[in-house]
């Protein structure tokens, strides 16, 4: 991996990543054509997409602020984040489309502003409470906007009919570590009833690597590996983005081997957010 984004060495490149994809979304967003577009998001269309990165942008505004102050902020745990998400991303549809696109640039200019400043103490030492996942330090905050700029620019874009798109290999990259994260928080606990597996993950290319995952009492755990010889099935991306939209249940990809079984599992184990 050419760089650690979880590091502050790698504070340059992923903010230049967070630039480069929030670029291509606005992109999408300032042709007044695309704004009803259905995306791959099957209830948002690309309005949505523009409500959503509001709401997202200014929840993260808002509790930095609390943090900074030293205030109390509650979470409201993974499994509400889909549901909640949809509800606040629909709930911008009565604003004009000219005021929605300037205050989502006008949020992510002073939320840039805010990352751009992070010292390296703060990069890793700074705890900010998510309004779904709890307490998390600054480093992933600019991971989230990427997560959110990449991701649904891809959404975006199967709607206007690229369906078989690819996320840049490098914003892919950058997010292949989160992924084992989401995936740890968001095993559905009745899928994993009786679930007792170790399988690998290959994912190819200067971004990629090997981990070997097991999950067994409905908790997930992970750890790089050097061989996946006796595991019960393997998991392998050709490419960082495969590994990402994967993650996110965009589609099943990857190529499966060993035991059908497992493979059936693993597929069906995570809840979607």
């Amino acid at each position: 991996m050419p760089i650690n984004p979880m590091d502050y060495s790698g504070k340059d490149t992923v903010l230049d990543v967070v630039r480069t994809e929030r670029a291509k979304f606005y992109n999408i967003i300032d042709d007044p054509n695309n704004w009803y577009v259905q995306t791959r998001c099957s209830e948002w269309e690309v309005r949505d997409m523009v409500g959503h990165m509001i709401d997202v942008t200014e929840g993260y505004l808002s509790r930095w602020d609390m943090a900074r102050k030293g205030e109390a902020a509650g979470a409201l745990g993974w499994q509400a984040m889909s549901e909640g998400l949809n509800e606040n991303a629909q709930a911008f549809r009565s604003l004009p489309r000219e005021q929605g696109i300037w205050r989502l640039k006008s949020d992510s200019d002073t939320m840039m502003a805010i990352f751009e400043a992070l010292t390296p103490d703060e990069w890793s030492g700074f705890m900010v409470t998510h309004p779904y996942t709890g307490p998390t330090p600054a480093f992933c905050y600019p991971a989230f906007q990427i997560m959110d700029y990449g991701v649904h620019t891809w959404d975006m874009k199967w709607g206007l009919g690229e369906k078989n798109g690819k996320l840049d290999e490098r914003t892919a990259g950058v997010l292949v570590p989160y992924m084992f994260i989401i995936m740890q928080y968001t095993v559905d606990q009745e899928s994993a009833k009786g679930v007792d597996a170790e399988f690998g993950v290959k994912v190819d290319g200067e971004w990629g690597g090997q981990w070997r995952v097991t999950v067994k009492d409905g908790t997930f755990s992970y750890k790089p590996a050097e061989n996946l010889d006796d595991v019960q099935a393997i998991f392998h991306f050709k490419n960082a983005s495969d590994f990402v939209l994967t993650t996110y249940q965009r589609f099943p990809g990857g190529e499966a081997s060993g035991d059908p079984k497992v493979i059936d599992q693993i597929r069906h184990l995570f809840f979607k957010i």
